[in-house]
């Protein structure tokens, strides 16, 4: 009994020991991918190219005892330092890829399929670390300059001291702009979050402003009007009467006013995008140029609004421009947007963002052209049909009359 108790609680030790080993740490690069929406898998997915360990032999030496030991040895032995440069801390993470490394280099005299260690070790390095592209580079260049060496001592043929360098360089390289760029994103992906933070602050600050200049006045002359009201009633005066007629007049005006307002409000949405793709290009170093859009159906805003979003971070994302300009034209019953950049250009493919773009303009009965500048850049050219009649954005509410703002009999 007090044996099986006793293989039961080391048995829950031993598991709870895997759980914390196994469990990733919050600035760990497996979190990280995490939080970027990237499936847990996704991280193993690249154990794939473990596969030479076992293929190695057949281009030199064979399956041998001597093989099957070390592999037996050394695979789990590299599960296990993967496993934990993905799971670990960032600050200790590249000592489980630097450990892959030195396994490679102790293995290279009777083993040569931990070649795929070596190039594993390297890759992790920029994995598991964000740091200075130049500062990887030169830790790649010594590692391998060590790894070649260490081959050399071994009696290794010379074309394997030619391209097993070359192959850890080129594979490292990809591996650090492929990091680079998610850094990058992720930076972007920030950088629009705050951008609109801050558009959605100073709107709504905006619509405090404006209903307290519109109503501030409209309603203190309302509460003038009623105690006058009150005060000629109690004095028996006939004015009373016509004083709570304009008061009720008045109300009417200010409820108009507030429905013109708020469908302002409503239908702000490409104004304020904008903005926000200004402060957005902005954190990029590229300058916007733009020009108020004219009155439209709030639909077409709206859809707008989203082609404009999707533009301006394509801009940001891949474009590489110094400038860029939005412009609107009304040429009859259309509504012309174009968005311009002198970016690199070089847009062949539509991805699912330009397909989106398309689908929602289309719902309009519009089109979108994307075109390649003679100088260098894309333009993106948007037209929708525009109704006739005026939209209640085109309208101003009408004042109040000079009649009702008299504040005394």
């Amino acid at each position: 009994m007090i044996a099986r108790a006793r293989r039961l609680l080391e048995s829950t030790v031993l598991s709870k020991g895997l759980a914390t080993l196994l469990r990733p740490a919050p600035d760990s690069a497996a979190a990280d991918h995490r939080r970027r929406g990237q499936s847990g898998w996704s991280d193993y997915i690249h154990l794939l190219w473990t596969s030479w360990v076992f293929l190695t032999p057949l281009f030199g030496g064979g399956y041998t005892a001597r093989w099957a030991l070390l592999t037996l040895l050394s695979y789990p032995t590299f599960l296990f330092l993967y496993a934990r440069a993905m799971l670990a801390p960032r600050h200790h993470a590249p000592r489980y890829a630097l450990a892959m490394v030195v396994m490679s280099l102790v293995l290279v005299p009777w083993y040569p399929s931990g070649i795929s260690y070596f190039v594993f070790g390297c890759v992790m390095l920029r994995v598991c670390r964000n740091g200075s592209t130049w500062r990887y580079l030169l830790q790649l260049l010594l590692l391998n300059a060590v790894y070649v060496g260490t081959a050399w001592l071994a009696g290794w043929a010379w074309q394997n001291l030619v391209w097993i360098p070359f192959m850890s360089v080129v594979i490292g390289l990809i591996s650090n702009m492929e990091a680079v760029n998610k850094d990058r994103d992720a930076q972007l992906q920030l950088s629009q979050d705050e951008v609109r933070r801050l558009a959605a602050t100073a709107e709504r600050e905006r619509i405090g402003r404006d209903l307290h200049d519109l109503l501030g006045h409209t309603l203190s002359l309302i509460t003038l009007k009623l105690e006058l009201s009150r005060k000629l009633y109690d004095r028996g005066d006939a004015r009373a009467r016509q004083e709570i007629g304009e008061a009720e007049d008045i109300a009417r005006q200010a409820l108009a006013q507030v429905r013109s307002a708020v469908t302002g409000f409503r239908s702000s949405d490409l104004a304020g995008e904008l903005a926000s793709a200004r402060l957005l290009l902005e954190c990029q170093q590229v300058h916007l140029d733009y020009q108020p859009p004219p009155p439209m159906p709030l639909e077409i805003e709206r859809a707008l609004a989203l082609v404009l979003r999707e533009a301006v971070t394509n801009i940001a994302r891949h474009a590489l421009a110094g400038n860029a300009q939005v412009h609107f034209e009304r040429d009859g019953h259309a509504l012309m947007m174009q968005v311009r950049d002198n970016g690199r250009g070089g847009v062949t493919t539509e991805g699912n963002g330009l397909a989106g773009m398309r689908e929602r303009i289309a719902a309009l009965r519009g089109t979108l052209q994307l075109e390649p500048l003679p100088q260098g850049g894309t333009c993106i050219t948007v037209r929708v049909p525009m109704p006739a009649v005026s939209t209640p954005r085109d309208r101003a509410p009408d004042p109040l009359p000079a009649s009702l703002l008299k504040g005394t009999p």
